[in-house]
């Protein structure tokens, strides 16, 4: 295919929409849009990259068709269960997929910083994760706040699964040195908020991103698609196309 084309899913959605608007601001063409009861085979055929922001439930088809048509993929989507994840990097072997937790170029600042901070401040500091979200999100605690806790695990030599606390109730004891916090609010049309705690005695370093617009997550997207057009097989994120790595 000579001209390069976006496949854009959900496209009736909000995020699809926005999707489709950066698209147009960049000046890249958009082939087709799908959503609930459209062919996927007959608008991927038409074009060369799919955005996705649909739902982590579609993820199993749209790897299917992108591997059986070799197209390239970007993976807005969240909540994946661990055989999502593992299809994920199953088909990075074959095709070129950014698979993100959230595209926007401030927060992959963010994860930048907090890693910095995590290893500048040490282990005396308690880590917490805050994020809050508008009352339709249906999963949490946020892919962005989980990638949050995994930076964090990474640098204290932790685990997600054993050291993250996932809010707190009742009498459950002191806070631990090992463990992570991480607490979702859900409410209005928050579009995204996320904040990383690291507390000691005596001061506290609280790291903020809130996003106001789904513009922001929407154009990084298209920027994603961009720079995959011309790379290989591989599984990607938002720090390769930003060049944070």
């Amino acid at each position: 295919m000579s001209e390069f084309k976006l496949l854009v899913t959900g496209c009736k959605g909000r995020m699809g929409q926005a999707v489709i608007s950066a698209a147009a601001a960049q000046g890249v063409p958009v082939g087709a849009g799908i959503d609930v009861g459209d062919s996927l085979s007959d608008a991927l055929s038409k074009c060369s990259c799919t955005i996705d922001f649909s739902s982590h439930h579609f993820t199993n088809e749209l790897l299917t068709e992108s591997l059986r048509l070799g197209k390239s993929l970007v993976i807005g989507t969240t909540g994946h269960t661990d055989e999502e994840l593992a299809q994920i990097k199953e088909a990075s072997k074959t095709i070129p997929v950014v698979f993100a937790s959230n595209f926007s170029v401030g927060v992959n600042t963010l994860f930048w910083l907090t890693r910095k901070a995590a290893e500048l401040l040490g282990p005396d500091f308690d880590l917490e994760v805050v994020e809050m979200h508008h009352r339709m999100k249906k999963d949490s605690p946020s892919g962005t706040a989980r990638t949050l806790v995994e930076i964090l695990a990474d640098v204290r030599g932790l685990d997600y699964d054993t050291d993250c606390r996932h809010g707190r109730f009742g009498d459950v004891g002191a806070r631990t040195p090992k463990e992570i916090g991480v607490h979702a609010l859900r409410g209005g049309d928050v579009v995204g908020d996320h904040t990383v705690v690291f507390a000691n005695v005596g001061e506290r370093v609280e790291l903020t991103h809130k996003a106001s617009s789904r513009d922001t997550f929407a154009g990084g997207a298209v920027r994603a698609a961009r720079w995959l057009a011309d790379k290989p097989a591989g599984l990607y994120d938002m720090q390769d196309v930003l060049g944070l790595k």
